[in-house]
């Protein structure tokens, strides 16, 4: 022990003879290396994956350790392989024949700013471990997710020349399900989402803004039908301009989600619904880190907006029943237009509506026009937007809560497109009261029935006490991981979840555990699209229930149970994975704690 911060190791006798020395200082293993006349010394564990870099190679100031051949300049530690990430190194000196090592010397930077810019070069690099590192790293030095956010929000809105994709999708979905999570999911969750991003940016052209107009004078209708015309016929150059400019110009957030969402529904359901579920992420991502932001995260929107594919040129909403043509009527005679909803809702001013009996059943029916006739009553005698698009998400849960397993795997998605985007257009409805949602109301109402065989025949929903079996809740809940364990268990993974409410469990650790189910799984971009918009529906179903308490109890009970069975059954259609991303995670979780990963 001496005064100062060092501490004697080894010889220097010993360590010329050797070349190197493995040496443990204040719990620290450190290897010492001796080269060109010089000691070094490093953390012994490759920060790449642990292997002991005293069994690696020093030659010309190169350190390489053996297990992938990262190598790094030894005086330094900084890497020459990106994805192996910087090794630390620790000031030495020589007292008496004796090697001294400062096992902890400061840092250049404090934790925060150290592993902010990590995260920045995992982005770049697209470089999973360095990622999660750098998620780990930060939440744990006390940063707000929303700063790592902010920072992968930027990133891949820069370098995605086609704009808005699923990584930005699946990063601000993680953000909006982050506070119903463990403290260790959380970081799972900033991981996923920014290595999604990295992920979709990856070897793809940059962004090059256009600029708002040099105006302030443009009134807003004005300018939300030129964004209109422009995306109408594909000009996304010009949409771009328009946009910036309502921005620009200090138009309220109220106003540019209604310039956004009326081209987003002047075509039913745009590219499988993922353009208006696109939009609404992106307003709720800039709910986390700003509206400061807005320019460059919804100018990122126009390129898939105005390249969408559009559902009116299909033959399924046009044979053998014209779906077009029967919004057109209500519409105003046009998919694009407003006039007939202007007038329904005109009528219904100063109404006040509430779902009729069997108002669910209708949306769920197989008759298209009995649904577009209830959904146009309910407009004219008051129902909201909000309202609607309640009552429509929650119709298109049930159809993934009942969704038949003898059909094929790859229509869970069809299931899941119709709800996530019937999510979508209720939560735009928080922000802007626009008649174009209507349409959106719809247009999610007729891909409802679009789905209608693939409840043919619908899978029974547990009632609410047909599974109290006086289990303990936690019980259940592993159960329903082990579930997820299990290939195809998916009508057990929906039942066990009916139980844990059965036995009156705590909501929150059903979230919970539903939340750490999905993130130690390479979940891929529709099963954690699918968890967030459960969640969002669950949280309004159980407000509901408040406010509905002249409603059957039954009845409440069963509608708020129906978006976390859906999820849960969907999820264990998908699980279990190869859980690459977890083993990736739990490395560097390990690295970062400054635990052994290889014997030494």
């Amino acid at each position: 022990m001496t005064a100062d911060d060092f501490r004697a190791t080894v010889s220097l006798d010993d360590l010329e003879m050797t070349g190197r020395e493995l040496v443990t200082v204040d719990g620290a293993s450190i290897a010492l290396f001796h080269h060109d006349d010089t000691v070094r010394a490093v953390d012994n564990r490759c920060p790449h994956m642990g292997f002991p870099l005293s069994e690696g190679s020093v030659k010309d100031g190169v350190l390489t350790c053996h297990w992938h051949h990262a190598r790094f300049e030894l005086s330094c530690g900084d890497t020459f392989d990106p994805w192996a990430d910087d090794v630390r190194t620790y000031p030495t000196e020589v007292r008496d024949g004796t090697v001294y090592v400062n096992p902890n010397p400061s840092r250049e930077l404090p934790p925060d700013e150290h592993w902010a810019d990590r995260l920045e070069t995992g982005l770049e690099e697209n470089l999973r471990l360095v990622v999660a590192k750098s998620a780990i790293g930060l939440l744990d030095a006390d940063v707000e997710y929303r700063e790592p956010m902010a920072t992968a929000l930027s990133f891949g809105t820069h370098y995605r020349e086609s704009g808005w994709g699923p990584g930005l999708t699946v990063l601000g979905c993680m953000a909006n399900v982050i506070d119903d999570l463990e403290p260790d999911d959380r970081k799972r969750a900033l991981y996923t989402g920014a290595r999604y991003v990295a992920d979709d940016c990856a070897d793809q052209p940059p962004a090059f803004d256009q600029p708002s107009f040099s105006t302030d004078e443009v009134a807003f209708d004005r300018l939300k039908s030129w964004f209109r015309n422009c995306v109408e016929v594909r000009d996304a150059d010009g949409a771009e301009r328009c946009l910036r400019t309502a921005i620009a110009t200090g138009r309220s957030e109220a106003e540019v989600a209604e310039l956004l969402l009326a081209a987003a529904t002047d075509h039913p359901y745009l590219s499988s619904g993922h353009v208006l579920d696109f939009t609404n992420t992106a307003f709720e991502s800039l709910e986390h880190v700003g509206w400061e932001d807005a320019d460059e995260t919804l100018a990122s929107l126009v390129d898939p907006l105005a390249s969408a594919d559009r559902s009116d040129e299909q033959s399924s909403w046009r044979q053998p029943v014209d779906l077009v043509a029967l919004l057109e009527d209500v519409y105003g005679g046009d998919v694009t237009a407003t006039d007939g909803l202007e007038q329904l809702a005109s009528e219904g001013a100063e109404r006040s509506w509430s779902p009729p009996v069997a108002f669910q059943e209708t949306l769920r029916s197989d008759d298209p026009e009995a649904i577009v006739d209830v959904l146009t009553t309910a407009i004219r005698e008051g129902a909201t937007t909000e309202a609607l698009a309640a009552e429509v998400a929650h119709a298109a849960a049930t159809r993934v809560a009942q969704f038949g397993t003898a059909n094929e795997f790859a229509d869970w998605n069809t299931v899941h497109h119709t709800f996530t985007y019937a999510n979508a257009v209720h939560q735009s409805t928080r922000r802007t009261d626009a008649i174009e949602l209507y349409r959106g109301v719809f247009d999610a109402a007729i891909n409802v029935y679009l789905d209608r065989f693939l409840n043919t025949p619908p899978t029974p929903i547990p009632d609410p006490g047909a599974n109290d079996t006086g289990r303990d809740p936690e019980a259940v809940l592993t159960d329903l991981l082990e579930t997820f364990d299990v290939e195809g268990a998916v009508n057990e993974a929906g039942r066990l979840v009916a139980e844990f409410f059965d036995r009156n469990g705590d909501p929150g650790r059903l979230k919970r555990t539903l939340g750490h189910g999905l993130l130690r799984e390479d979940a891929e971009f529709h099963t954690l699209q699918n968890l967030e918009g459960a969640f969002r529906q669950f949280d309004f179903a159980e407000a509901q229930m408040a406010k509905r308490e002249d409603e059957p109890a039954f009845d409440l009970e069963r509608r708020r149970r129906v978006p976390l069975v859906a999820t849960a059954r969907y999820m264990a259609a998908h699980f279990p994975t190869r859980r690459q991303a977890e083993q990736t995670f739990t490395i560097a979780a390990r690295l970062n704690r400054g635990e052994t990963i290889h014997d030494e």
